[in-house]
């Protein structure tokens, strides 16, 4: 037996040529979509029109504030920090030992893609930071949020990557619905914790759409060319 043939069959087994068809053009359709939407976002943001709406929304949430919801966030927000560097190489460690070679590939490259292109925002807005409500402030600046970009990538590709391979139905939409969780509360955590501005979150998780929404028609695409290369 091949190493090939021992691999899950969704690794084997591409989607039909029509449906990569259809998914390549609507996956650049809405990359392009969340991509003026960061756009206009960071217009607002570089013109300061969001001061208001950031304002409002931090009192908002921080007048809610107590001591175990001051808890629950900063464990939130490590799930987005150090926990999910954690979580990226157990679960690539479990993809390479389960023969899952393409799964291991997209959760890297999704990943990395990630830090690079949140490196790169920041040091190109320089947006200062809003003073804390709790804890330290961080080093780096602020638009757009590192955690709500990263957690985006990892728990929601994850969590895609996973459910593409385990076939009870109640079983996928249990994966979804802890990625959804997670994410949010990730977000959430950094708004409350006062480290980020709640545009900071918004164009975090936008920037991560916009460059999951990418790899997936590069995906499409590059399944579809070796389709008809083998045909």
């Amino acid at each position: 037996m091949t190493p090939q043939s021992q691999l899950p069959e969704v690794e084997q087994t591409p989607k039909p040529d029509a449906l990569l068809g259809v998914a390549i053009p609507f996956s650049l359709i809405v990359a392009v979509l969340l991509l003026l939407l960061f756009g206009w976002i960071s217009e607002e943001v570089l013109s300061e029109h969001t001061r208001n709406f950031d304002t409002a929304v931090r009192a908002a949430i921080h007048q809610y504030s107590s001591p175990a919801l001051t808890r629950a966030a900063v464990f939130a927000s490590l799930l987005g920090g150090d926990v999910l560097v954690g979580g990226f190489f157990i679960a690539l460690t479990a993809f390479l030992r389960l023969r899952w070679r393409r799964a291991a590939v997209w959760l890297t490259i999704t990943t990395a893609g990630a830090l690079v292109l949140d490196l790169a925002l920041k040091h190109f807005f320089h947006r200062t930071r809003p003073t804390p409500f709790f804890g330290s402030l961080p080093h780096s600046y602020s638009f757009p949020s590192g955690h709500a970009l990263l957690s985006f990538c990892f728990y929601g590709v994850l969590a895609g990557l996973l459910a593409d391979r385990i076939k009870p139905p109640l079983f996928r939409i249990l994966i979804w619905a802890v990625a959804v969780i997670l994410i949010i509360s990730i977000g959430l955590s950094r708004i409350y914790l006062g480290v980020h501005y709640p545009t900071d979150v918004i164009a975090g998780y936008l920037a991560a759409a916009v460059w999951v929404s990418t790899m997936i028609a590069v995906d499409h695409w590059r399944t579809r060319r070796n389709l008809r290369t083998s045909g």
